[in-house]
């Protein structure tokens, strides 16, 4: 009987989710709350069909999570359809490294100094929160591969960046957690070269398996007319073989997976000319699809618009998965949430450290006051800290992960409900003063 109502279950949300998902557009309400309120009508608190324990589960839900995080950085990384050496980049890596780098700081000092906590946890904190979402941010997001508006191309880009360079942030805060724990445990390793090759050496392979995997299919299409399978396995393949290079060469796999989305798109719009990719394609004859996965001029437009179109339905599958645990785990703790360590967190958070971070790497930027505001705002917190999170369950000492949980969850639904009701009325009123100038 319990797996008839869990197919009831689901198959009513992801219905209804599809259904109503244009109305989302038009409220201040994102799929994401509705998602987190699923997910808690299911937990403990109420029906009591999905009881996730964070302690026992940490792994099975991580690895859920890291893919989820995989299959959103790649469908991003599709999404920023510009050359990388742009000047228009210099905001996203702005806010995805110096404004990260900052809220890490700010956020550990915060964390021994107002919220009591020693060194390590607090650097482990700063590491789980400061990376933004890059998969609940829809509203914000580049929407359409080619939008070069400077708001949503830096938080889209910053969103992509961040996750991954977060890692060694992570490594850091357990090492010095398990160094205060055990003294006698010397942090040996070397975190500066490490960060350096494991960022740069994860960009670049990614980049390689990106640029190469797209050339090769077009090449086999075009020249022999071979390979003219569904691009959902190319899409899923790629995702899978970045990530496998990235760990053998003990790189960042998340930045690989991005570098390999924007090097599709790069090859493609290289490919494209001065058309848009939609504008590449063109008509297509439903009775022949080959002819124009064949075609010399449309091969690649073709390929990376339909992994595109491929990667967003399951970027939306990932998000509901996640937001359904997250929404579960949330009816499991939520009494433990209110507490002035939570709230204070939340507040300064949103209200001081994020917009004080943004302002600072943003000296001297070309952004406008308005930009400014909204980049400050928009720094989502969501599927990136979840990851983390059950990723130092699994590593840092149990003793001092445990307790960081509720300020993470707490923080995570305020940034789901706070920044989803505001992301449609602040986006629109944005895009009419665009217009208007």
């Amino acid at each position: 009987m319990t797996e008839t109502i869990w197919f009831l279950v689901v198959g009513g949300v992801l219905i209804f989710m599809g259904l109503a998902s244009s109305t989302f557009k038009r409220l201040p309400i994102s799929t994401a709350m509705c998602y987190l309120a699923i997910g808690f009508a299911m937990g403990p608190a109420a029906a009591n069909l999905l009881t996730l324990d964070l302690a026992t589960d940490a792994t099975v839900l991580r690895r859920i999570t890291e893919v989820a995080m995989l299959v959103s950085l790649f469908a991003i990384g599709l999404r920023l359809r510009v050359p990388p050496t742009d000047r228009i980049w210099i905001l996203p890596i702005r806010l995805g490294l110096v404004a990260m780098i900052f809220t890490v700081v700010l956020l550990t000092l915060f964390g021994a100094y107002v919220l009591g906590l020693s060194w390590g946890p607090a650097l482990l904190l700063a590491a789980m929160l400061a990376p933004t979402d890059p998969v609940l941010a829809h509203d914000v997001q580049v929407e359409k591969p080619g939008d070069i508006d400077l708001l949503r191309f830096s938080l889209t880009g910053e969103g992509g960046l961040n996750d991954g360079i977060a890692l060694p942030i992570a490594l850091l805060g357990i090492a010095v957690c398990r160094f205060e724990a055990t003294p006698s445990e010397a942090l040996h390793w070397n975190f500066a070269l490490q960060a350096i090759w494991g960022i740069a050496g994860a960009l670049v392979s990614g980049w390689l398996l990106g640029a190469l995997s797209v050339r090769l299919v077009a090449y086999l299409r075009t020249r022999h007319g071979q390979a003219l399978g569904p691009e959902g396995f190319y899409a899923l393949g790629l995702i899978a073989l970045s990530y496998g290079v990235a760990e053998l060469l003990h790189t960042y796999a998340f930045l690989a997976v991005f570098a390999a989305g924007l090097a599709m798109r790069r090859v493609e719009q290289k490919a494209s000319g001065d058309k848009s990719a939609r504008q590449a394609v063109g008509k297509i004859d439903a009775d022949d699809v080959g002819a124009a996965a064949a075609d010399p001029e449309r091969a690649h437009a073709f390929v990376a618009e339909r992994v595109h179109g491929f990667t967003i339905e399951l970027e939306r599958i990932a998000e509901a998965a996640i937001m359904l645990m997250v929404g579960a785990v949330l009816a499991t703790l939520w009494r433990d949430l209110f507490t002035w360590r939570a709230i204070a967190l939340i507040v300064a958070l949103f209200l001081v450290l994020r917009p004080a971070a943004v302002e600072a790497s943003l000296i001297g930027s070309n952004a406008s006051g308005a930009q400014r505001r909204l980049m400050s705002w928009f720094g989502m917190r969501g599927v990136g800290s979840f990851y983390y999170l059950l990723y130092a369950l699994e590593h840092a000492p149990r003793d001092v992960a445990a307790p960081l949980v509720p300020l993470v969850i707490a923080t995570i639904a305020a940034s789901v409900v706070v920044h989803g009701i505001t992301a449609t009325p602040l986006m629109n009123r944005y895009q009419r003063t665009r217009s208007d100038d």
